[in-house]
């Protein structure tokens, strides 16, 4: 494909470099100051900031602190949503840069601060190439990704178009890692992301000395039992081929070296790619808890709210992602995913509503070997900063790719059935 299909070519990511130094230095701004959940003041502030021109129009969130920006190509035509992420994680930062966190306790830990830096270089570059647009791209800009559900709440606002807004037609989305080469792109139709549930198991026994546990109940040993028999359970009523994984991440009890306590917590989670699976492991959780805690004199108080449902990427709107980011960074960057990640994802939402995908945008340091490195969620992960490049060439490949089709063409015509 070629400028002369409506399709862009290799041309694109040299523009994008030329944007690369400002794009990082909006990241590193974001990295400096992280904020968590639905309050994010500073970034967004920074987006509003940097959104600001005579062709783009960015709308602060009315409930939470995002940003929806809206550019209306010269030309009439089908609607293409953008969205980057930009919360951050409670974690410690520990990786030594010269722009690492200010702020105690919170880090960029998993490279919101570059989506949100890509998204906003993909912003100003369609913005420069606006009299080739035929239709309109919505630049989504999400706080609580990691916690609080921010997609569905901006949906709820209207981000996929309502009354007075054309609906949206297709959505896209990037993710950073450090996992994969640098520069490159990956992604699958159909499943990608697990849904994303937590679990919260309260055993309640009976406090005492804890040189008399025969005169007590004991509710930490029933609390490892029920851990281990989790495992078992998830093993031997799942099948291998429909994957799930059961993580317990925080047992809590007791406050005192000679006090067995009244009680004693798990909480964790678990994450499915099928219905099927996620009602199995959610109905085990509940028949593990309650029968161990029996058997020992015991009682278990099980909480199971949902999470995040699985991300779906459309196939054929999958397809068209392929064809047009190889358009502009070659074919040999850009990779299938050989299996869905177990992690989780709020664009989940947007996906339910919307054909559209998800892809991964590989950032492995410089000199490291892909697949050895700290990764997203570590205290310690580090981004090859000149993959943001290629990350804005992407997304702005994928919507001009997508608004240069005529509605029903392939490969972007969505399966309806994808999306719901």
């Amino acid at each position: 494909m070629s400028e002369k299909d409506g399709i862009p070519g290799p041309e694109l990511l040299a523009e994008a470099r030329k944007l690369l130094p400002d794009v990082i230095a909006v990241r590193r701004r974001i990295h400096r100051a992280p904020e968590l959940g639905t309050h994010l003041p500073r970034t967004q502030r920074t987006v509003l900031d940097a959104l600001a021109g005579p062709d783009l129009t960015a709308t602060p969130g009315r409930g939470l602190s995002s940003v929806v920006a809206v550019l209306e190509g010269r030309r009439p035509g089908r609607t293409v949503l953008l969205r980057a992420d930009m919360d951050a994680l409670p974690q410690q930062e520990n990786t030594g840069l010269d722009f690492a966190s200010r702020t105690p306790g919170v880090m960029h830990a998993c490279g919101h601060d570059t989506h949100t830096a890509m998204l906003i270089g993909a912003a100003r570059l369609l913005a420069s190439r606006r009299e080739r647009l035929a239709g309109r791209v919505v630049f989504m800009f999400q706080p609580a990704e990691e916690l609080g559900g921010g997609a569905q709440r901006m949906i709820d606002e209207g981000v996929l178009g309502g009354t007075d807004d054309p609906p949206v037609d297709g959505a896209f989305a990037l993710h950073i890692n450090a996992r994969h080469a640098s520069g490159t792109v990956r992604l699958r139709a159909g499943t990608q992301y697990a849904a994303a549930d937590t679990v919260r198991i309260t055993v309640r026994g009976r406090g005492g000395h804890a040189a008399g546990p025969h005169r007590v109940l004991d509710p930490v040993p029933v609390a490892c039992e029920i851990v281990q028999a989790l495992q078992t359970m998830v093993t031997r009523t799942v099948d291998v081929f429909e994957p799930a994984v059961l993580t317990i991440t925080t047992v809590t009890a007791g406050r005192a070296f000679n006090v067995i306590p009244e009680t004693a917590q798990l909480v964790g989670t678990y994450r499915t790619l099928s219905e099927a699976s996620r009602r199995t492991v959610r109905e085990g959780i509940a028949r593990v808890a309650h029968g161990v805690a029996a058997a020992h004199a015991m009682t278990a108080e099980v909480d199971l709210p949902e999470g995040y449902p699985p991300v779906r990427n459309d196939p054929a709107f999958t397809a068209g992602v392929r064809q047009a980011v190889s358009a502009v960074l070659g074919p040999s960057a850009v990779h299938d995913l050989p299996h869905p990640t177990m992690g989780g994802e709020d664009f989940s939402y947007v996906l339910r509503r919307v054909p559209g995908a998800m892809a991964f945008l590989g950032a492995c340091p410089p000199g490291a070997v892909p697949g050895t490195v700290p990764d997203n969620h570590s205290d310690r992960v580090v981004y090859d900063e000149q993959a943001l490049a290629v990350g804005v060439a992407a997304y702005c490949a994928v919507a001009e790719g997508f608004l240069a089709m005529a509605p029903g063409a392939a490969p972007w015509h969505a399966d309806p059935s994808a999306a719901t």
